[in-house]
């Protein structure tokens, strides 16, 4: 098979799945957890800058979903879908400003176990993994929209920001369709910082005892989980015509 179609073909096959692939890492995750420098070092001003990267991918989904029509930049695993092609607002800046966000998110919990050789594995996984990914994504748009997508990906970088070409968004942000959409994201950044604050208070105090901060944080995003889903699924005061 030639490589332009094999790597289409991986690139559908990791977007499918890529919810549960990333789980692959969890051995080395492991590893991680047991080095020394998670397990002895305690620093309050790390734990904030690991938190504070995680929250700027937040800040950059954000922004995206709060803009973005219905029918595009959408969770959705079976098969691609873009019912439009969206180049306004952060889509003309940067073409996959989703997967940006994600990785920001990703390696804020990623820093936090202050292990600089999982660090540099994260990355060049993510990279290999999401390059292909959005390789498969872009043919999808390219044979959808042809020549609009080929003036739009042809001025617009892939994954690093410009804002040489900037266009404010077709719609208003919407707070009501980012309460809908993303507070999956934010209960489990609040899981994964909680609950490797957990095993470090284990690793390093032998009890476990994450700390107030982590647990009301944790605490408070399952409360908003609980109403936001409650919400969505039993009422339609999320539901916006046309998000």
């Amino acid at each position: 098979m030639p490589l332009k179609e094999e790597m289409e073909r991986q690139g559908n096959w990791l977007f499918r799945w890529r919810s549960y692939l990333p789980l692959a890492l969890l051995p080395l995750l492991a590893w991680a957890l047991v080095d020394a420098g998670f397990a002895r070092q305690t620093s309050a001003p790390w734990d904030l800058v690991s938190l504070g990267v995680a929250s700027l991918g937040f800040l950059v989904r954000i922004l995206t979903v709060g803009c973005v029509p219905a029918g595009t930049s959408g969770r959705n695993v079976a098969r691609q879908v873009a019912y439009q092609l969206n180049s306004t607002g952060i889509y003309s800046t940067v073409r996959h400003p989703l997967y940006l966000g994600n990785f920001f998110m990703a390696t804020g919990v990623i820093l936090f176990l202050r292990s600089p050789w999982f660090t540099v594995v994260f990355a060049l996984v993510y990279w290999m993994y999401y390059e292909r990914i959005m390789f498969a994504e872009e043919e999808y748009l390219r044979g959808r929209y042809r020549q609009a997508y080929v003036r739009w990906a042809s001025r617009i970088p892939a994954i690093i920001p410009s804002f040489r070409h900037y266009v404010p968004a077709v719609l208003p942000f919407s707070l009501r369709t980012v309460l809908r959409r993303e507070y999956p994201g934010l209960l489990g950044l609040a899981t994964a910082f909680t609950a490797l604050a957990a095993i470090r208070s284990v690793l390093s105090q032998g009890k476990l005892d994450p700390g107030p901060g982590w647990v009301f944080f944790f605490g408070t995003s399952v409360l908003l989980a609980l109403v936001l889903r409650t919400l969505k699924h039993r009422t339609s005061y999320l539901s916006l015509a046309g998000r």
